[in-house]
């Protein structure tokens, strides 16, 4: 499982749009699946999602519009059913492989440097570089 018939791991690239609570679990969980089936996988952060990656940023999502206010309650419901903070989530698909990529136009157009950005972070990388990944890979999603 997780390799191609030449014997090379299979890849998945994962596009992270949002910092919303919803929307940042779903790309954390497929990529540490992946990493976990011994996929290769590729998360790149892009707009409203590089704030997932700033420092302190996982710990500031919420959950969308009206719906932040039960922030908290998803938060414990979640807890009680073993799934972990975002920012340990982050840290376990890094340790499972999982390669972070940081949208260079998006740091630009944000005012946002490298520094600002959690030490998880491999690079920063234009949309043709992360392209030239998901060219590769087997699966590509866009969160």
């Amino acid at each position: 499982m997780g390799e191609t018939p030449q014997n090379e791991k299979t890849i998945v690239a994962i596009i992270v749009s949002k910092n919303t609570l919803d929307m940042a679990y779903p790309p954390l969980i497929l990529a540490q699946t992946a990493a976990a089936m011994g996929m290769e996988a590729h998360l790149f952060f892009t707009f409203w999602g590089l704030e997932l990656i700033k420092k302190g940023g996982a710990e500031k999502a919420k959950l969308p519009g009206f719906m932040r206010f039960f922030t908290g309650m998803m938060e414990k419901k979640m807890a009680k059913v073993g799934v972990k903070p975002l920012r340990e989530m982050i840290r376990e698909a890094k340790e499972l492989g999982v390669k972070f990529h940081a949208c260079q136009t998006t740091m630009e157009v944000l005012g946002i440097k490298k520094e600002d950005l959690i030490e998880e972070v491999d690079d920063v990388m234009g949309a043709a570089s992360f392209l030239e990944i998901a060219e590769k890979a087997k699966i590509t999603l866009f969160i």
